[in-house]
């Protein structure tokens, strides 16, 4: 048994390194900064063979003309503020036709960056371009987050119906986070927390959360004293705590970010909103670990683009799909859908690839490939609650690898915000109120998981569906997974495993699940488990197990509630 969970771990660490090998041969190769034609569109659309139709991709052109931020005023390696020469170059190049802004190498300060249409801004190696921590510079505005229209101060880049825009090349901008994010202190050792207190800031009443400023502080911590009608004027002494996103464009179409690196956010990091036609590839996202709504990218209600190549080092969700919040999001209407992500590389971050919680106005047609996530919190995370409503359906997901992830390789929460549910600690089993469905209820559906292979994990599996909706045809094939408890389910229908290999690193049940029908286990092998099924819920119905290596014994290593023995086969 031993030497088969070695021959398994070495399989899962050579699929692994090579994954890392080849992506970092290709990045090692890649053109930064060069903005090809349409074609490549098609070409990435056509190399993933994808399972839906899909729309090609159009990338932005530009024209050569290229101006120089120097020729503008801006001086490096200094504090003087380049906000000024730099949106005066980008709107001349947008004014004159389009064209190509160049940031050279260099140390730059400036204010919030204001994209035109038809403008590449290009960043030259060496070039890091941090945003001033004078948060007077950031005037208020109505923007978004969070999936809610909110007043929130201006984003360090910002477009706004905006057309065949892009930022390129090998520059570093950094959005100087720490002056506008709060820090808990569970997220830092003492020393790190004696540090950051003694370097000024507010502590919080019960003195567990550091604030950079009063402002923030006040804005957090005393909400019931803001104002009822907040605007530009009355929240000016909050605006601290107002914290934006780094990068937002809303309503453009054809964008282009291409090979920079984007970290340090004030809040998440990169934010497509109502975008269409967008091409993300060849970039690094960064956050420290501790950084409160630290997203790696969040693409919101965006329709028809690509991820590729991009590599995420995160506080919080790494690739994130949303589509609004509640009653706002089912209103705008507006699904993320048609896009395909491939060949990226997530290290710390709470969820690798994510679709949720904001995701009212949907989710659809989305294809995932040639993935890896290594060390973070949870892998696939599938995120939502009662009152969110929208519907996510139609996402496949091949060739994810996982090494060491800390919490599930694979999480469906139903319940995300609610207070805690009440699990049997040994089974999993949660039993929940039926309520009326309605167009709040979330409905999760027709995904498909192919080769996911899992080096290490706190748990393989766990779907928590709520009993008036449950998660529905989900299908999971060629899956190797090692982790200290194996799969759990509730209120879920037409679930089917087809080549499941568990390997449990502690003595428990491989599959547990309860208040489930439909459900086929095909070809299941487990090794490390002291029970193989667990069957219980008075609901469950219409049960298929069949495994390859071992004899099932009903009462013995296949437990199943009384009521619900007819409906369990169990197949040799």
């Amino acid at each position: 048994m031993i030497e088969n969970l070695q021959l398994v771990m070495r399989k899962i660490k050579i699929i692994i390194l090579g994954t890392v090998l080849l992506t970092a041969f290709s990045c090692s190769n890649k053109k930064a900064g060069v903005v090809r034609n349409t074609a490549e569109g098609k070409g990435i659309l056509a190399a993933a063979k994808l399972p839906f139709e899909m729309p090609e991709i159009q990338i932005p052109k530009f024209k050569t003309d290229t101006l120089n931020i120097v020729d503008f005023g801006a001086v490096p390696n200094t504090e003087e503020l380049c906000t000024k020469a730099i949106n005066e170059a980008i709107a001349k190049c947008s004014e004159s036709g389009g064209g190509v802004v160049v940031i050279p190498s260099g140390l730059w300060t400036t204010g919030p960056i204001k994209m035109k249409s038809n403008v590449n801004l290009h960043t030259k190696n060496g070039a890091y371009i941090s945003f001033t921590g004078d948060l007077t510079q950031y005037k208020l505005i109505e923007s978004y987050f969070e999936g809610n229209k909110v007043l929130r101060c201006e984003s360090p880049i910002m477009g706004v119906d905006l057309e065949n825009i892009a930022i390129t090349g090998e520059g570093i901008f950094d959005g100087n986070g720490s002056k506008w994010r709060p820090v808990k202190i569970g997220k830092m050792t003492s020393s790190q927390w004696d540090q950051l207190v003694k370097s000024g800031g507010v502590l919080s009443k019960d003195g567990k959360i550091w604030y950079p400023s009063k402002g923030a502080y006040l804005g957090n911590e005393e909400k019931d004293k803001l104002p009822k009608v907040p605007t530009a004027a009355n929240m000016e002494p909050y605006k601290q705590a107002l914290r934006p996103v780094m990068v937002s464009f809303v309503n453009c179409k054809k964008l282009l970010l291409d090979g920079v690196t984007f970290q340090n956010s004030p809040a998440w990091n990169v934010n497509p909103l109502m975008c269409e036609h967008l091409t993300l590839r060849n970039l690094t996202i960064r956050n420290p670990w501790y950084s409160q709504n630290g997203d790696g990218l969040d693409i919101e209600s965006c329709r028809i683009g690509s991820v590729t190549n991009c590599r995420f080092d995160v506080g919080d969700d790494a690739i994130c799909i949303k589509s609004g919040k509640d009653k706002e999001g089912r209103d705008r209407g507006k699904p993320t859908e048609l896009f395909v992500i491939t060949d990226c590389v997530v290290y710390h971050a709470h969820g690798g690839f994510v679709i949720g919680s904001e995701m009212s106005g949907s989710v659809r047609n989305i294809f995932v490939k040639n993935l890896t996530f290594n060390g973070t919190d949870c892998g696939l995370r599938f995120k939502s609650v009662r009152g969110r409503g929208g519907v996510v359906e139609n996402i496949w997901m091949e060739d994810i690898r996982m090494n060491n992830i800390p919490t599930d390789a694979i999480n469906f929460n139903l319940y995300y915000f609610e207070k805690s549910l009440s699990e049997d600690k040994l089974t999993g089993e949660v039993t929940v109120d039926k309520k009326t469905v309605s167009e709040e209820t979330p409905v999760f559906r027709n995904m498909y998981f192919k080769n996911i292979y899992v080096n290490g994990a706190a748990q393989a599996l766990k779907i928590m569906g709520i009993p008036e909706m449950p998660v529905e045809n989900i299908q999971f094939q060629n899956m190797i997974i090692r982790s200290d408890v194996g799969v759990q389910m509730n209120y879920t229908r037409k679930i089917a495993f087809k080549n499941l290999d568990v390997r449990l690193d502690k003595p428990g049940i491989a599959v547990s699940f309860s208040n489930s029908q439909n459900i086929n286990i095909e070809g299941f092998k487990s090794i490390g488990e002291n029970q193989l099924f667990w069957v219980g819920g008075t609901t469950t119905k219409d049960i298929s197990l069949q495994t390859n290596d071992k004899r099932m014994i009903l009462d013995e290593n296949v437990k199943v509630l009384a009521s619900v023995k007819d409906e369990v086969k169990l197949i040799e």
